[in-house]
């Protein structure tokens, strides 16, 4: 009797204690995302430019992931995150993939949500990384509304791509005219502990590893028309489909799905001709979200995806409760 007893407030007692661990994982992870968001808007303060996207070649508006130098924004802002000795030790001179003493391999724990448990994982591909090694944390800067490649366009190109706050030349806070507190600059993303996977790669400005956008699949029709045929086709939180995460290489596309992070290898031709990923995290019914003006939102996992593509954009002038709309 004593033992039923036992094992009846065990059966009780256990998923109280594991909520609460949640609870108290996802305001580590909330804390983070608050801090980096600082970081972003300390180096605002200190250059008067928000953060490029990363330090990369642009051709006819579109943002070459893999050429140029390809340090991202998270690399640009370590100062900011009391990690300057660690930005001390890159040499941008010369290419990510060439840094002497693998600093790009680095793991920090305000990178990491301990939700995920990204610790000792590491994106290497004799490829796509000239074997190097690259450290993975849980957190990524919205560029767009659009594509990742294709952050911003001006008005009357087609397609016309809304841009997020984190783009390619760096913004000035001046562009940001839906205000500080209506705009998303950071979310979380998941990681795999699987070395041919990229998304979490920090110091990569890719899809997916520190960077993020809608992925809005106009075709043509208005970005933010809510009865446009491509409603459903966009990386909202924790996507799980019809539009998969599109990476340079998805080696194992069934344990992908097995994890809830459904992947494909891009390829041209693709229904989705761009690298692209959702915001993702283990947090029960959606992602944690940083606005630019330092407070953290939780972005529900069934967010309309119009919403939240005004919510990344800067300067849509469309007026959104985010208060009603975040948890």
């Amino acid at each position: 009797v004593v033992m039923a007893v036992i094992g009846l407030l065990i059966s009780i007692l256990l998923p109280a204690v594991q909520a609460a661990r949640e609870a108290a994982r996802r305001l580590q992870c909330a804390s983070n995302l608050r801090q980096l968001s600082l970081a972003v808007m300390n180096y605002e303060n200190g250059l008067r430019i928000l953060p490029a996207a990363g330090i990369v070649d642009i051709e006819k508006y579109e943002f070459k992931c893999r050429s140029g130098t390809m340090f991202s924004w998270a690399v640009l802002i370590l100062p900011y995150m009391e990690q300057g000795t660690l930005y001390e030790r890159f040499d941008f001179n010369v290419s990510i993939l060439e840094q002497r003493g693998d600093p790009q391999a680095a793991q920090f724990p305000l990178m990491l949500c301990p939700t995920d448990g990204a610790m000792g994982r590491r994106f290497v591909d004799s490829d796509l990384t000239a074997g190097r090694p690259f450290g993975k944390g849980n957190y990524a800067a919205y560029c767009s509304t659009y594509h990742v490649d294709l952050q911003e366009t001006p008005p009357g190109q087609w397609p016309y791509a809304f841009p997020g706050a984190i783009v390619n030349h760096g913004k000035r806070l001046g562009e940001v005219t839906d205000g500080l507190s209506n705009t998303v600059v950071l979310s979380e993303v998941r990681t795999r502990d699987r070395e041919d996977d990229q998304r979490g790669a920090w110091a990569l400005p890719w899809a997916g590893a520190s960077l993020l956008a809608i992925d809005r699949h106009s075709f043509g029709a208005s970005e933010f028309d809510p009865d446009d045929f491509t409603k459903g086709m966009s990386q909202t939180p924790n996507c799980q489909g019809p539009i998969f995460d599109m990476l340079y290489k998805c080696g194992d596309q069934e344990g992908s799905q097995w994890e809830q992070m459904p992947c494909a290898t891009w390829a041209p031709g693709y229904p989705n001709g761009f690298i692209s990923a959702a915001p993702r995290s283990l947090h029960p019914g959606g992602v944690n979200a940083a606005m630019m003006d330092g407070r953290v939102k939780f972005l529900p996992n069934d967010i309309d995806e119009i919403v939240m593509a005004m919510m990344v954009c800067i300067c849509d002038n469309r007026k959104i409760d985010v208060e009603g709309i975040a948890r």
